[in-house]
């Protein structure tokens, strides 16, 4: 059954950028889009699984530090070579400053 889980403070993530989260031993990227929306995606990338959290936040993509793949982390859709396959994606929250993730 799914869960919130709390991932980082608000103040922890500047707009246009990422940080990175783990639960469970899985690796996730939260990321605060420049109008100050919260969202997740899992924390590798597809392509050769370099982590996302070390990448470039460009307005509403991710790029890959690795092979510069980029990532509509809004919606996990992958937008081009090398990168293929889409990246899960995974609902937020924001309460009292807190940013929660709803993770399986």
């Amino acid at each position: 059954m799914p869960q919130w889980i709390a991932a980082c403070e608000t103040d922890d993530v500047d707009p246009e950028d990422v940080v990175p989260f783990e639960h469970a031993g899985n690796a996730y990227a939260v990321y605060r889009s420049p109008d100050d929306a919260f969202f997740a995606t899992d924390g590798y990338c597809t392509h050769e699984r370099e982590l996302l959290c070390d990448g470039l936040v460009m307005g509403g993509t991710i790029e890959c530090p690795k092979h510069n793949g980029r990532f509509d982390y809004t919606s996990g859709k992958a937008l081009g070579a090398p990168v293929l396959v889409d990246v899960r994606t995974y609902p937020t929250k924001v309460e009292d400053g807190t940013v929660y993730i709803e993770v399986p």
